[in-house]
């Protein structure tokens, strides 16, 4: 009947020749009559009726039928239509929020500057792998620009026309994670008010940029993992599966391996991941890129601030590129933003006793990375008396959003003091 688009109607033992392996005619009914239901370009249904007394359905009442069978299917290529038509609308109202957010990004001073050996080595090879579709994991320790090179291996790949989609793994609370990558529909957990576009969705055919892999639960790294084996999955609350042809760069500033030794990390998806490591270098690692990225960095903020600075002392330089920098470059632009506000001449006035205090204090001993993070990140906090929100609270100093910062203070067991020192 869907192949014909003809309706058929009959008795009891008409139908058992006509359909074998189904029952239109259930006990205590005598005849039956189905009809397609036709759309513009197909058949999208059937519709089935039964009557008690043993007579065939007429042809006039079979051609009534058909005419209400037509209204159905307008009815129901309507519906199927205005779905469709909320699914994209919504997904555009998506992807036109990561595309703001891609236009605040470049507009923030992120390119990447320097000309050292150790970074070049780093664009060698993203220049080598950004053409093929290749998984990527981006190593290195926080601040250091990996969120860069992810765009910058997007934008080198044949799938730059489409979306770059961004998601720091770290700053989702671990209950909702699931439906940042994979969506949602309505009425799938309590506040599940509309459905809801997942990460993966909106990057078909573009890139998924997943910053602090590392912090995706267990329990959640099987359906990545499926992602990436099978390219397909379901959004929360739903059986019907998505394909999406996403490709995936994730980067992480812990040791993955380390983490699957101590069974924290899935070894088959830390395999699917590392299949082109890239470690990015810490700007301890390259001193000789600290000038370039201080003179960038200060012509970028006076140009926002409507500044003339012209002038950084030599001393100046020489203890910037002396200083260890765990914050890495994000904290070498949030120290320049500051100097920036407090420099009224032309001359670069940078609060280099914030650094020597610092410096002094990790030279007790050597400090891990994490060390290293929370003696930033509380001395970061002390400085802004603990005021987190507004251009100078401590997360803009940070370079981090608010629920990242109390993510990392959690973390690292920084906890507010009931009074806070002048």
């Amino acid at each position: 009947m869907i192949q014909t688009g003809k309706p058929w109607s009959g008795s009891r033992e008409e139908e058992s020749e006509h359909f074998p392996r189904q029952f239109l005619l259930a006990p205590g009914f005598a005849t039956g009559c189905m009809l397609p239901i036709p759309g513009r370009h197909h058949v999208v249904g059937t519709l089935g009726l039964v009557r008690r007394e043993n007579n065939s359905f007429s042809k006039d009442e079979i051609d009534f039928l058909m005419q209400v069978s037509n209204q159905i299917g307008i009815a129901v290529e309507n519906a199927l239509a205005y779905q469709q038509i909320r699914e994209l609308k919504q997904k555009l109202a998506q992807e036109s929020v990561h595309v703001e957010d891609e236009i605040r990004d470049e507009t923030n001073f992120e390119e990447i500057v320097g000309k050292s050996a150790a970074l070049r080595r780093v664009l060698a090879q993203v220049e080598t792998v950004a053409p093929t579709d290749s998984t990527v994991l981006i190593c290195g320790e926080t601040g250091t620009g990996k969120e860069l090179i992810a765009r910058a291996i997007h934008n080198l790949s044949p799938r730059h026309g489409n979306a770059l989609v961004k998601l720091n793994c770290a700053a989702i609370p671990t209950g909702l994670l699931e439906s940042e990558l994979f969506g949602h529909e309505k009425g799938a957990f309590t506040g599940a008010i509309a459905q809801r576009i997942g990460r993966f969705e909106l990057a078909n055919r573009g890139t998924v940029f997943l910053d602090e892999v590392g912090e995706i639960p267990l329990e959640l790294q099987t359906k990545l993992l499926r992602v990436l084996q099978e390219r397909e999955f379901e959004r929360l609350g739903s059986t019907r599966t998505i394909r999406t042809d996403a490709r995936l760069i994730a980067a992480t500033n812990r040791d993955l391996e380390e983490m699957v030794g101590e069974q924290k990390f899935r070894s088959d998806l830390f395999y699917r991941l590392n299949v082109f490591p890239i470690c990015v270098p810490s700007l301890r690692e390259r001193p000789e890129d600290i000038p370039l990225l201080v003179r960038h960095f200060v012509q970028h903020f006076a140009r926002r601030m409507n500044r003339v600075i012209d002038t950084i002392a030599s001393e100046t330089m020489s203890a910037l590129v002396r200083y260890p920098w765990p914050g890495n470059i994000r904290e070498l632009q949030n120290l320049i933003e500051r100097a920036v506000i407090l420099s009224t001449g032309p001359v670069l006035r940078v609060p280099l006793q914030d650094l020597q205090n610092r410096a002094v204090a990790g030279s007790a001993r050597p400090q891990t990375l994490e060390e290293a993070e929370r003696a930033h990140i509380l001395a970061t906090l002390k400085e802004t008396k603990w005021v987190m929100a507004g251009p100078n609270g401590a997360a803009a100093r940070l370079g981090m959003n608010r629920a990242t910062v109390y993510f990392k203070m959690k973390k690292l067991g920084i906890v507010k003091p009931w009074k806070i020192e002048d």
